[in-house]
């Protein structure tokens, strides 16, 4: 469906996209996930014809899109603050798109009404823009975006605005409702759970270049780099010498999977792998923090830099205890050397 072939926007000697090679399938949801500045939200905005690239080629299901204008590319865009037209209703706003095709009135109707079901807000075309919540603000914008049709459908942090409780409802709604109607996605966001709940692959970015592309559960998994660690949040990570069965790391010897590369790396250690016990490295608890499932607990070790685990609630440990922490081969990731 999507084609973007070694593309590039400079601003000035600055390249904000660099050299970006992306295929999206047709029917895939795919999320680019980055830090503001990564180049994500040009990248969007070179799809949809808003920004011409100063290098390489933009294709829709094969046609080249050079000097396309906006409205003939077929693509549909909805942006964080939606943009609604307060001096149109629901309907009007709805109908827009479908005004601007030439739509007869009878079929807009139509369309708006089946739309309006789809989304959650029934009989809600006569409302007042100004009358509504943020949740259904979004669902009307996301209603025009979807209304003519459009065989690729962009999303610029269309949920960034909202409450983290709607964002997550909403989120799932979403993947529902894309699903349901086969629609191809192209999303940009910096939440990584918003990512890693609508995509179906996930696309990081730093400094205008993928630093990584993969399914939501590899690039969890599996993180390339040092830079895709820490952006997921990830703090463990220290340099290590992997040989005969473990790694010399600034916490001491640490043992590795059978068959773990030998050599130089930067390891992450899973939270989850940071195991409290009777034994292992002496740490003392610096803080605690209630996160929902677990609680992330911050360790001062005798030795290396601080260490986050996760504590099942009841067994966490009080601030100021002192611990022993072992570490779970599984929950290792060996990273690039610098």
């Amino acid at each position: 469906m999507l084609e973007l072939d070694d593309v590039s926007v400079r601003f000035g000697e600055r390249a904000v996209v660099d050299a970006v090679h992306l295929e999206v399938a047709e029917h895939e949801i795919v999320c680019v996930l980055g830090p503001s500045g990564s180049g994500k939200s040009t990248l969007l905005r070179v799809v949809a014809g808003l920004q011409p690239v100063s290098a390489g080629r933009v294709r829709l299901a094969g046609a080249d899109q050079l000097g396309v204008p906006v409205h003939r590319r077929g693509v549909g865009l909805m942006f964080q603050d939606h943009q609604l037209f307060p001096h149109r209703d629901v309907g009007g706003n709805v109908a827009f798109g479908l005004r601007m095709q030439g739509t007869a009135r009878s079929a807009r109707e139509a369309r708006v009404t089946e739309l309006l079901d789809l989304v959650g807000l029934p009989g809600a075309e006569r409302r007042a823009v100004a009358s509504l919540s943020g949740g259904e603000q979004q669902r009307v914008a996301l209603a025009r975006a979807l209304a003519p049709s459009p065989r690729l459908l962009m999303l610029d942090e269309p949920l960034g605005q909202l409450d983290r409780g709607l964002r997550e409802r909403l989120v799932v709604e979403l993947r529902s409702l894309f699903s349901r109607l086969g629609t191809t996605v192209l999303a940009v966001t910096h939440d990584q759970g918003e990512a890693f709940a609508l995509a179906d692959r996930v696309v990081v970015m730093r400094d205008g270049r993928i630093a990584q592309a993969g399914s939501p559960l590899e690039v969890w998994q599996r993180p390339a780099s040092e830079f895709v660690a820490r952006f997921l949040g990830f703090e463990n990570v220290v340099p290590a010498r992997v040989s005969d069965g473990s790694a010399d790391t600034p916490w001491g010897r640490i043992p590795v999977p059978a068959g773990a590369a030998e050599g130089e790396c930067r390891l992450l250690v899973r939270p989850a792998g940071v195991r409290l016990g009777a034994v292992g490295l002496r740490c003392t608890v610096e803080s605690r923090t209630f996160r929902g499932t677990h609680v992330a607990v911050t360790l001062r070790p005798e030795s290396g830099p601080e260490l986050e685990a996760e504590c099942e609630l009841a067994e966490a440990p009080e601030v100021g205890a002192a611990v022993s922490v072992t570490f779970a081969p599984s929950d290792l990731v060996f990273l690039p050397a610098p």
